[in-house]
């Protein structure tokens, strides 16, 4: 063997140590430009950012980046070509591997328009991260959002309100509220929602109002008017409340009543458990109490226009029980409950049709636990009439019916005793005394009156 040959062989034999050499300084080299070069920009996720910005209007989003880390976040506010910054945060830089620091960032504060011009303006939020791209300046996210600088309160004016309420009764609210998105009337802690009055002027508005029976004064009484930027105009006015004596009412259950009617709701609440009394006190308080929080919620989303006209129609028939009456229930001659009676009981024949009170749309027509067979219908603006312990439902969700439309007939579903018909009026989920609803003089002093006088 020559030299020559052995010089080749040695070579071709440290060929591949210079080979794999280069393969990982190429590979160390790729590893730190994708990490130290990544390309992926920071994420701004902000889906709920206003569009007006009033006095003190709350900005809340989220920044990240998961890769390189974040470097800074900035937010300003442009108007006519003036840049304020509202908040400027810079973040510590990432471990040695390229990672680490900040990858995720909540931001919520409270915009102060002190200093800026009612008008247009743009929200800029950018984020930017630690990469080397851009000559060392990171991968940056600019989201820019237009709102309008609003921190004027809409003007609220009483054009009617009403000066005297019962417990249990009902009045009407009219008022001017201009520039405004929201506004309603605040009794105590029930919020009333107001409506437009379609009478050909703007800015005109009705809040039907009730006082619940068990109200002993009215500590609120207050017109809530709120704008698109949140600015809001408080207008109270003071109602005087009138109370009235309550009656107070026995009930006997006995074992032929339980006998007869437990079944029926064992049916619908298998979770009842104990002897028949325990289980009817179940019914009467527990089921109540589920059934009355459903009718309320039932309440809360009325056609937002008035249906009706005139007054509510009344059952024929004698009077067997009356609105907010204080029930004492006895079994064996001991008192075992207390409940209040939340509308009117009328009794004529069995299974006679009963008619809609006023025009309006089902809402509701199946069973209900105390209230057996129930129909449920919205008369708009908030108004609702309820017809329980049905033998039969005629109607569906959906239907409109006219006053006098036969919905259904009478029965003695649910907690009922004898064939009768139970009607409740509510006024945005408050049980009120039918009553005044059933009285053309009533209608027109208290709403159809002041409304025509409202126009001028």
């Amino acid at each position: 063997m020559t030299l020559l040959q052995t010089s080749h062989r040695k070579k071709r034999s440290s060929f591949p140590f210079f080979l794999i050499i280069f393969m990982v300084v190429a590979a160390a080299g790729g590893y730190g430009f994708i990490t130290w070069f990544e390309g992926e920009k920071p994420l701004i996720v902000a889906d709920t950012l206003p569009s007006y910005i009033g006095k003190e209007t709350p900005l809340s989003f989220t920044v990240s980046d998961q890769k390189s880390g974040l470097r800074s976040i900035q937010i300003l506010l442009i108007q006519k070509n003036t840049e304020n910054v509202l908040l400027s945060k810079e973040f510590p830089r990432p471990g040695k591997n390229g990672s680490g620091g900040a990858t995720s960032e909540d931001i919520s504060l409270t915009i102060d328009t002190k200093k800026f011009k009612e008008g247009q303006a743009t929200l800029k939020i950018t984020a930017r991260d630690y990469s080397l791209r851009g000559l060392l300046k990171g991968n940056s996210t600019e989201l820019l959002h237009p709102v309008t600088i609003d921190t004027k309160p809409p003007k609220v004016s009483i054009i009617h309100s009403e000066r005297y309420i019962q417990v249990g009764g009902a009045g009407i609210v009219v008022y001017r509220a201009e520039d405004s998105v929201k506004q309603g009337v605040k009794i105590n802690n029930t919020y009333h929602p107001g409506f437009p009055v379609t009478d050909g002027s703007d800015f005109k508005f009705i809040s039907y109002i009730a006082v619940p029976h068990s109200a002993e004064t009215i500590n609120e009484s207050i017109i809530i008017a709120e704008d698109g930027a949140g600015n809001r105009t408080i207008k109270p006015f003071t109602p005087v409340l009138k109370k009235k004596n309550l009656k107070q009412d026995r009930i006997n259950i006995g074992d032929n009543f339980l006998n007869t009617k437990i079944p029926e709701f064992e049916e619908h609440y298998p979770e009842m458990e104990g002897d028949l009394v325990q289980k009817y006190l179940y019914t009467n308080r527990t089921v109540r109490k589920l059934n009355n929080q459903k009718i309320h919620d039932l309440c809360m989303n009325p056609d937002p226009k008035r249906l009706w006209s005139g007054s509510f129609l009344r059952m024929a028939g004698s009077g067997r029980a009356g609105f907010a009456d204080h029930r004492t229930y006895y079994y064996q001659d001991k008192a075992i409950d207390n409940q209040v009676h939340l509308g009117m009981d009328i009794a004529s024949t069995q299974h006679v049709g009963i008619k809609a009170a006023g025009s309006g749309k089902v809402i509701f027509g199946e069973y209900l636990g105390i209230y057996g067979n129930m129909v449920m219908l919205d008369h708009g603006q908030g108004i609702f009439s309820l017809y329980s312990h049905l033998s039969q439902i005629n109607v569906a969700v959906g239907d409109s019916l006219n006053k006098g439309d036969i919905l259904g007939h009478s029965g003695t579903s649910g907690m009922a005793g004898g064939d009768h018909l139970h009607f409740s009026m509510l006024v945005n989920g408050i049980f009120v005394t039918p009553k005044e609803w059933w009285d053309q003089h009533w209608i027109d002093v208290t709403i159809d009156g002041p409304l025509v006088d409202a126009k001028f």
